[in-house]
């Protein structure tokens, strides 16, 4: 555990708060471990139900702190960020991501793998690679084009051209752009809404847009096998009984 990485939880969402505000919170291996271990210990706490990434001051975070790149550069040993970016690629409960201020290099590539993202109308989105004489990472020389377009991507990874919120959202990298006040009150909000739905149908409904059969027939065979189990659950059943009776469903006692 670090004080560069604070770690909250409520009404079972967990918050993750980079925090390292007198760097821009750019990003060492220790945080990369403690974001990575925090994360993957959420995934399989039945207390949680989402997680969620932030940053500190007026900065969600700089990027892979260059000195520890430099100190970095001729080790052969793992790199936290590797485990980091397997870990958000593959989580299986929702990550959103309160983008509080500029979002540079893997900051911004990271969000290709968080399920909602909140911005504040002050953020930025830079993928300076090339001019670090680096690639971009993230899987992000897919998902960026798949997201984007070749055109737009190539801006952005290749010239490294900086992005505003309001252009985030126009071509759909970001969900909302608030006022920079009101970033983690909207962020938290949607934590809490995410966390009130039952949570194995939240699950399995990201696992299908995430890593679903490719192909259209072999999607809707998938979703048809999946839908039919899930009638007979303890979450459908809850849902159904409460729709009956005419009240809100409960599903804090499920897992």
């Amino acid at each position: 555990m670090t004080d560069e990485v604070v770690l909250t939880s409520t009404d079972g969402v967990l918050e993750v708060r980079l925090n390292r505000p007198e760097k821009k919170n750019a990003l060492t291996h220790a945080m990369y471990e403690t974001v990575s271990a925090a994360l993957e210990q959420a995934d399989t706490d039945p207390s949680i139900r989402v997680a969620l990434l932030t940053g500190t001051g007026d900065t969600f975070t700089s990027g892979n702190d260059i000195k520890d790149f430099q100190a970095r550069g001729a080790s052969t040993a793992p790199r936290g960020g590797s485990s980091f970016l397997q870990v958000i690629s593959s989580m299986q409960k929702p990550l959103i991501a309160a983008v509080n201020g500029a979002a540079v290099g893997v900051g911004a590539t990271m969000l290709l793998h968080c399920d909602l993202i909140v911005a504040a109308r002050s953020a930025r989105f830079v993928m300076p690679f090339t001019s670090l004489a680096l690639i971009p990472e993230a899987a992000s020389t897919l998902l960026v084009p798949r997201l984007l377009g070749h055109q737009r991507a190539s801006a952005l990874l290749l010239l490294g051209e900086p992005l505003d919120a309001a252009k985030a959202l126009e071509w759909g990298l970001v969900n909302w752009v608030v006022e920079d006040r009101m970033v983690m009150e909207t962020a938290r909000e949607i934590g809490r809404r995410l966390a009130a739905l039952p949570p194995e149908a939240v699950r399995l409904t990201k696992r299908l847009m995430r890593h679903g059969e490719p192909t259209v027939a072999g999607r809707i065979k998938e979703e048809m096998g999946i839908f039919s189990e899930r009638l007979a659950s303890e979450e459908a059943q809850e849902a159904f009984t409460a729709f009956m009776e005419k009240r809100k469903p409960d599903y804090s006692r499920l897992r």
